[in-house]
């Protein structure tokens, strides 16, 4: 992402001009390495985070690129999806389309989510708003990563490889939370759970 890019982000961000926003935050499973892709899928299976995945996003809303969505093949149920692509003529049943990180964030904001009327364990914010959960693939996430409130990272105790790499600056970021998980039947790979917010 450009400068120009970036800076068109933060100046059309609804933040500042006091608008109504919804809490954002970015998930991210990723390898001590910074694997978080191979060939279009995850190169691993994670019960416990999908489940995680699944149980924290409801009634939300998700903003994620053309290829992650296409990696998905669908709307997820239970949550408003938008997807970032500069391709004018894509669409897809049930899904919000933006042509950039910033008209997503803007969108994502005027959505009604599903979960907006019963907010959510942890969740809620004072006006019943459920959030807005950045969810990838790489470029989305270097685009709009700082301007979450937090960033829930799954880190993947593995040395596989991947074709999709995403780099975090945890400068940026302070641990709140953080929970390890062994290998197990359902999780190929011992994991850490890390909820960090914005310093």
């Amino acid at each position: 992402m450009g400068a120009n890019e970036a800076a068109d982000v933060r100046s059309g961000d609804a933040r500042e001009a006091g608008d109504a926003v919804r809490r954002r935050i970015a998930v991210v499973a990723a390898t001590p390495d910074g694997v978080i892709g191979s060939g279009g899928d995850l190169p691993w299976r994670l019960r416990r985070d999908l489940q995680r995945f699944k149980r924290t996003t409801m009634g939300g809303v998700l903003v994620m690129g053309r290829k992650t969505f296409d990696s998905i093949g669908r709307p997820l149920p239970g949550r408003q999806t938008v997807v970032i692509t500069a391709q004018p003529d894509w669409s897809a049943p049930g899904v919000a389309v933006a042509p950039g990180p910033s008209e997503a964030l803007r969108q994502a904001d005027q959505l009604v989510a599903p979960g907006d009327s019963e907010g959510g364990p942890g969740l809620e914010d004072d006006s019943r708003r459920r959030p807005v959960f950045v969810v990838g693939g790489a470029t989305i996430y270097q685009a709009l990563l700082l301007e979450c409130d937090e960033l829930w990272l799954t880190t993947v105790h593995s040395r596989i490889s991947g074709d999709v790499h995403l780099s975090v600056d945890r400068s940026h970021w302070r641990a709140v939370e953080t929970v390890r998980y062994p290998a197990s039947v359902d999780d190929q790979m011992p994991t850490e759970f890390h909820r960090l917010v914005r310093r």
